[in-house]
């Protein structure tokens, strides 16, 4: 997502860089959407996807539109006209013929979720998509869509700072076999300690400057949070960032079920410092020091939660 929008200006040269470096080091999983600077980032994907198809697992997701009234706006979009409609255009713009692992970005409540699955198993009898996924659903949710067609993955936001999750829907993942991708591990940039004021250090374009988590009083009390995780770093001479990794990651063994997190960059240096992170061992000690961060985090994930799972828990 960061290549195209939403955390201020990209090096584009960099980020391809970035891509082809990523692969090098075994990241296989590349994670995008239609809504991600309005299709421009799957075109931006398509050159390197095209170079590497058959080394690569591609996942985009639908349900993020334009508000046809307020272009400034987002609506959840779940009808199976629009689905259908959305699918053609991804694999137009990523150039190729399937998509691994398609996801709904986010659920309507006023469409059943069975309605919506339906639809999805739709394009994999149709050969456009060969396995499913979801976005921010609850326990109930996921059990519902399961029961229409498998899903093999969920995206939810997992990290040291957003545990909503663990209560509710991970144990139902864990039980049907659904792998969990964590999006924003790194708490889009706060847990590596790169920024603490996002008014006053992130560009003007930068979304997280409307975040409650990354402003005012808030950013500040949440700062503070990261002492914990400076104490682990230090004592394997590792960086903030590869603790929150290596936190999630060791979650899989914690609860059972698969875990790929998925940490955005757009610099060769980073991709190398995140995917070295699959080697830190975090001990028990050390996580039970993590362990009480998330529920003293002040503020909301985003400044509207109706987009997220978190009214129907």
């Amino acid at each position: 997502m960061g290549m195209s929008f939403a955390y201020g200006p990209t090096d584009a040269q960099e980020a391809r860089a970035t891509l082809e470096r990523a692969l090098e080091l075994g990241v296989t999983f590349y994670d995008t959407a239609d809504a991600y600077a309005a299709g421009e980032n799957e075109k931006f994907l398509a050159p390197f996807f095209k170079a590497h198809r058959d080394e690569v697992v591609i996942a985009t997701k639908f349900a993020l539109s334009i508000d046809p009234n307020d272009s400034t706006k987002r609506v959840i979009n779940n009808d199976p006209s629009y689905i259908r409609a959305c699918i053609d255009a991804s694999l137009q713009r990523l150039g190729v013929d399937v998509i691994d692992v398609y996801y709904m970005h986010r659920r309507n409540p006023q469409v059943p979720i069975e309605e919506t699955v339906g639809v999805m198993a739709e394009l994999v009898a149709a050969g456009k998509v060969k396995h499913l996924g979801l976005s921010e659903v609850t326990g109930p949710e996921l059990r519902a869509a399961h029961a229409v067609h498998p899903i093999a993955a969920l995206q939810s936001e997992w990290s040291l700072f957003s545990r909503d999750i663990e209560q509710g829907v991970v144990p139902v993942a864990a039980e049907l076999g659904v792998g969990l991708v964590p999006y924003s591990p790194l708490g889009r940039g706060f847990l590596t300690g790169s920024f603490v004021s996002a008014e006053k250090e992130l560009d003007e374009g930068d979304f997280r400057r409307q975040q409650p988590r990354f402003t005012g009083d808030n950013a500040t009390a949440n700062a503070a949070l990261l002492e914990p995780v400076r104490t682990v770093a230090d004592a394997h001479g590792a960086s903030l960032g590869q603790v929150a990794l290596a936190w999630v990651q060791q979650q899989a063994r914690a609860r059972g079920l698969a875990v790929v997190p998925i940490p955005g960059t757009r610099k060769r240096t980073r991709v190398e410092e995140n995917t070295a992170a699959t080697r830190l061992e975090l001990t028990p000690s050390e996580l039970a020091l993590l362990d009480p961060i998330a529920a003293r985090v002040a503020g909301d994930r985003y400044a509207d939660m109706t987009f997220t799972s978190a009214g129907r828990e």
